[in-house]
């Protein structure tokens, strides 16, 4: 006997695609359920796996491991009950098919026959009713809880949109409330889009940051040209290099290989003779791997600014990273991106630094963007915490740790219960820099 496995998001999803492959000349031998991977890992659902066997009977062939389906049986492009018994004559009992199947699925055929019975009488064609009612059979095997046409899941999905999230961030979000949503949270809007928010938090990872002094601590900023990362440098040098709000300095130092661009080393340097940390240039991995031995035990902190580099070279950022290996496998890496990049360029910008494994993004220019649906969705889908934001030109003043609620309240459109969204991601995730 061959054994055949379908599989689908219902009982019912499964019986439609078994008859449209195969008639309906079938027995099921056994019903269990499964789980699908889901999207980013995060919205994962479960379904139905059943596995069949071709009723015999009716003279199915096998060729090729798969069963050839004779033309001459009338109706066999209509639903079998498991277990059911076929007719001898040449006209299937329709009505007798549909029960079949609804008494497979585990519902009451009385029940669906009263939905459709206005549209049976009008319709001759016995295909349109069982579309029909296999429509509607779907609907109750999914609970029909949180149908894709509620209003307020489409006007979410408007949000969303307006937001820049992608598609696919879009896509999957919806499919989760399709699943979890029950009507009467759907009826209440306010509470559809808290959850919604919920949901979008708990797809924003944060790197969990150090600070407590005396670590050696080597921190590495690398990305493209434009986004800011000598700015930032010379923020996370004066927030941990420069008593502030009764926070006692810890030992910084600065280590540029970025000495070659117009301007580069005048402006570093500039930022180190008036915060008094001192700067170090470097332009070969022998001299770096030098440079960090020489200070690490002696520094709480060593910044490491980089060339900017076109995610485009691959040579150029080759070289790159083999000079920063002598960093040492502790370094942190944190890719800077600035938040006013398009979705599509900041996909590639993040696929072209894999090789650096970095461990963080750092993201700057939050003020030069009004949406930032693309950021996390991009994040997201490659599961990349983000460290620092910087949202200014002034040094210290506009560099904050990253929080959940920060991008939360940097929704359009959402209303959003800032102590409720605290609550649910707490001072763990505080954006203030904190230390003895």
């Amino acid at each position: 006997m061959q054994v055949y496995v379908e599989r689908g998001v219902s009982k019912g999803d499964c019986l439609q695609k078994i008859t449209s492959k195969y008639g309906i000349w079938f027995t099921i031998l056994r019903e269990r359920t499964c789980r699908s991977p889901g999207f980013l890992g995060l919205f994962s659902r479960e379904g139905v796996e059943l596995e069949f066997c071709l009723s015999p009977q009716r003279g199915f062939a096998v060729q090729n491991g798969e069963p050839v389906i004779p033309a001459s049986y009338p109706g066999e492009h209509l639903l079998a009950a498991s277990g059911g018994t076929a007719r001898n004559d040449s006209t299937l009992d329709f009505v007798e098919a549909k029960k079949r199947v609804l008494a497979a699925a585990g519902k009451d055929p009385d029940q669906i026959f009263q939905q459709i019975q206005g549209e049976e009488e009008k319709e001759s064609s016995q295909q349109l009713i069982l579309d029909k009612l296999k429509k509607i059979e779907e609907k109750i095997e999914t609970g029909n809880t949180s149908p894709a046409d509620h209003p307020s899941l489409i006007r979410i999905a408007q949000m969303l949109r307006q937001n820049d999230f992608s598609e696919r961030y879009i896509a999957a979000i919806l499919e989760r409330a399709h699943k979890e949503l029950p009507l009467e949270t759907l009826e209440n809007f306010d509470a559809a889009q808290g959850r919604f928010l919920e949901w979008i938090g708990e797809s924003v990872k944060i790197y969990p940051i150090s600070e407590r002094p005396g670590n050696g601590r080597i921190l590495v900023l690398v990305g493209p040209t434009g986004v800011g990362k000598t700015t930032t440098i010379a923020k996370l040098a004066a927030i941990y290099g420069i008593e502030n709000s009764g926070r006692r300095p810890l030992s910084v130092r600065m280590i540029t290989i970025d000495a070659f661009r117009i301007g580069a080393k005048d402006q570093i340097e500039d930022f180190g003779e008036i915060m008094e940390i001192p700067v170090s240039y470097i332009d070969n991995r022998r001299d770096l791997r030098r440079e960090i031995d020489l200070y690490r035990e002696e520094t709480d902190l060593i910044l490491v600014d980089t060339i900017g580099r076109s995610p485009k070279d691959s040579a150029k950022l080759g070289e790159m990273k083999e000079l920063l290996d002598a960093c040492g496998p502790k370094a942190e890496i944190h890719l800077v991106l600035s938040a006013g990049i398009k979705t599509s360029d900041m996909e590639h910008i993040l696929q072209q630094f894999e090789p650096f494994n970095y461990q963080a993004v750092l993201l700057t220019k939050l003020d030069e963007t009004r949406h930032i649906g693309n950021i996390i969705s991009a994040l997201a889908e490659k599961g990349k915490p983000i460290s620092y934001i910087t949202d200014g030109q002034i040094v210290p003043k506009d560099i904050k740790k990253a929080s959940v609620v920060r991008f939360l309240v940097n929704l359009d459109e959402f209303r959003v219960d800032r102590e409720a969204i605290e609550k649910r991601f707490p001072t763990a995730e505080a954006e203030q820099f904190q230390w003895g």
